[in-house]
């Protein structure tokens, strides 16, 4: 049974920062590719409900992120919140910075990363998926190959939380998306480079291919193989 992403983020809140933690998850929605721009947020009373908070507590985050220039809400028959089509620019704040401020915690992310997601490939591969999972996978492949330089981070966040979902797994889901939140604003600080785009593109079509194929262990290798080297990219930039 696949673990559906927006399950993953629009999940229950914790209690004593419900505002905070709202605008997180709804933020995470969004840089995720979750909801793409253009899309409709879920119903304001199926969104409360998911994310166990008041509705004053949902209007007053979605607020915060219409001002932020996240959202846009709508009146009408076919009114709503829905994602703003241009989303605001990533600040290009220096890696090396961020990386400080992260202190321990970015080695902390790096490894956990690794373990989260070389063990879902593999058990993606293990999986008997479905027709519609598998369309999934090379609809997201397809979308990240296609994404321009400014939407590429949130494509390649989708293909890999979309590895996440098929392996049934809502709480490997939902940690493969907070550990690439954390890493979102290092990544987002460096350069996209052309040639390493190709490579991790030419690197997603190895790692679906082996999930399609149910070749577990090379689904393994390779996923650890392309985490890997943005790893190495990332320290490159911060040395």
């Amino acid at each position: 049974m696949v673990a559906p992403a927006d399950d993953a983020v629009f999940r229950p809140v914790r209690t004593g920062n419900p505002f905070e933690e709202t605008v997180e998850r709804l933020l995470q929605a969004i840089k995720l590719g979750v909801v793409r721009p253009g899309d409709r947020l879920p119903a304001e009373r199926d969104l409360a409900t998911r994310l166990n908070v008041s509705r004053v507590t949902l209007r007053e985050a979605i607020h915060a992120l219409t001002e932020a220039g996240y959202v846009e809400s709508r009146r009408g028959r076919y009114g709503g919140t829905f994602v703003n089509e241009r989303l605001p620019k990533p600040r290009r704040t220096q890696a090396k910075r961020i990386a400080r401020e992260l202190g321990d915690g970015l080695d902390d992310a790096l490894i956990l990363r690794i373990a989260l997601e070389t063990g879902a490939a593999e058990v993606a591969a293990n999986r008997t998926l479905t027709a519609a999972e598998e369309e999934h996978l090379r609809q997201c492949l397809a979308d990240s190959k296609a994404a321009k330089l400014t939407d590429y981070r949130r494509f390649d966040s989708r293909l890999h939380l979309a590895i996440a979902e098929v392996t049934g797994s809502a709480s490997l889901t939902s940690a493969t998306a907070d550990v690439r939140m954390r890493l979102n604003e290092l990544l987002d600080a460096i350069p996209l480079l052309e040639r390493n785009l190709e490579h991790s593109n030419d690197q997603h079509q190895v790692i679906v291919d082996a999930i399609l194929a149910g070749d577990a262990s090379a689904a393994r290798a390779a996923m650890r193989e392309h985490l890997s080297g943005t790893a190495v990219l990332l320290r490159g930039f911060l040395a």
